[in-house]
């Protein structure tokens, strides 16, 4: 399995801005590398520092089209498709969560590193039908602000960039996560405050 990660990382490297998009729609549908797309995004950036903005939505759009196509699938599919693949409790928590936060539940997990999880969310959104264009638009902004913060970085850092990321993902994505719950339950207060008003 090693050998293949390598082989595919280094394909990816070879194509730049198209591979980190390959290796983001694969991994966002139906195959999993953890944290490559991550890592890449930081290699291709302390090469090329001012391709930061191309690398950063080339990782973005191939992430956001790889989770339309697991939305897709659980839309046609349904509450069934998705019971078959997940146990009974994290599928009702996933539409409980969808119900109270809408789509604060695929924002936060599409900030954060693996292993935390984020498909079965991706596919919940499915179930719930959460507008397409909303969904589109919460996956894109929370993946661009992950990659272009690493690609920031690599910029910053050069290539102690990845050493650093590798020992500190999980506390800055917690941070963001943190972030965007916060302002996410602002916005939710707001929103049902100006419901009651009206």
């Amino acid at each position: 399995m090693r050998r293949v990660l390598d082989w595919i990382q280094g394909s990816a490297v070879a194509l730049g801005g198209p591979g980190l998009f390959i290796i983001g729609f694969l991994d966002s549908s139906f195959l999993s590398f953890p944290e490559v797309n991550d890592l890449l995004v930081v290699m291709m950036v302390t090469q090329h520092k001012q391709r930061l903005v191309y690398y950063s939505l080339m990782a973005t759009v191939g992430s956001v089209l790889g989770c339309l196509a697991l939305y897709y699938v659980a839309r046609r599919g349904g509450e069934r498709f998705v019971r078959k693949r997940f146990k009974a409790h994290h599928v009702e928590g996933g539409l409980r969560l969808f119900r109270k936060y809408g789509l604060l539940v695929v924002v936060v997990p599409a900030l954060l590193p693996p292993p935390a999880p984020f498909k079965i969310f991706v596919l919940l959104a499915g179930v719930a039908a959460i507008p397409v264009w909303q969904f589109t638009a919460a996956i894109a902004i929370a993946r661009f602000i992950r990659y272009f913060g690493e690609g920031l970085l690599a910029v910053f850092y050069g290539d102690r960039a990845a050493a650093f990321l590798a020992q500190h993902a999980k506390q800055a994505g917690l941070v963001l996560a943190a972030v965007a719950l916060a302002l996410g339950l602002i916005w939710i207060v707001y929103a049902r405050s100006r419901r009651r008003v009206d």
